[in-house]
């Protein structure tokens, strides 16, 4: 392992034992005693949501629901709300995308990966930081200044919400360069195109359209 690694396992030891939610995956123990050490996690049977969105992780498949879908955002934000106001110190994720959210055998959200989770003083707001994530989902802000916040995570969370309306990657070439990000997309779409041409059709289906919209507006007012 190079010193990175080992920070980020460091890391993720001491947030993790600072965190007790139902929507946070739980850190069992770790092992020390090899060349690599590993950490030992709840066993989450059903994979990430990333996986549930954008690819057929096995022959019988079926793309999750919108209810599910609305439920996991939920959770989800749970989880954030807990990490940034009610644990021992303030916790911002740095890492919120789909592939981080993973789901037990009930479907039910558990967010991970906290190797580059920092946690805050009680006296401040925002950290000096480089600037560390997954492209696609990086509040622009943070980006441009390598101050982050919670609103950092905040901004992540929107593109979920937008994936989890779209059915549509964080990045994709297969959309114009202009809209090669995700938020991007969406805001477009929104100014040029009906709200049922941007909405995946199994959303449609699933969902109303009036809670469709809410969550829609819900993800725009995090961009903007």
């Amino acid at each position: 392992m190079d010193q990175n690694q080992i920070d980020q396992f460091i890391n993720e030891v001491v947030i993790l034992t600072q965190i007790n939610h139902r929507n946070v995956v739980k850190l069992l123990g770790c092992w020390l005693e090899e060349e690599v050490p590993l950490l030992v996690y709840e066993f989450i049977s059903n994979g990430t949501l990333h996986e549930h969105i954008h690819e057929n992780i096995s022959s019988n498949a079926t793309r999750i629901t919108w209810p599910d879908r609305l439920r996991i955002s939920i959770e989800t934000a749970e989880a954030l709300a807990y990490l940034h106001y009610a644990a021992s110190m303030p916790i911002f994720h740095r890492d919120v995308k789909s592939s981080n959210i993973l789901l037990d055998e009930h479907y039910t959200a558990k967010v991970a990966d906290f190797g580059i989770s920092r946690s805050v003083p009680l006296d401040q707001t925002q950290i000096p930081t480089l600037v560390q994530g997954t492209w696609g989902y990086l509040d622009p802000e943070y980006f441009q200044t390598s101050q982050v916040t919670e609103k950092s995570d905040i901004y992540s969370f929107g593109v979920v919400l937008v994936e989890l309306l779209t059915g549509q990657k964080p990045v994709s070439f297969d959309r114009s360069r202009e809209e090669s990000n995700l938020a991007m997309y969406f805001l477009s779409s929104q100014k040029s195109k009906e709200f049922a041409d941007f909405i995946e059709e199994k959303v449609l289906r699933d969902g109303e359209i009036k809670q469709l919209r809410g969550v829609a507006e819900l993800a725009r007012n995090v961009y903007l």
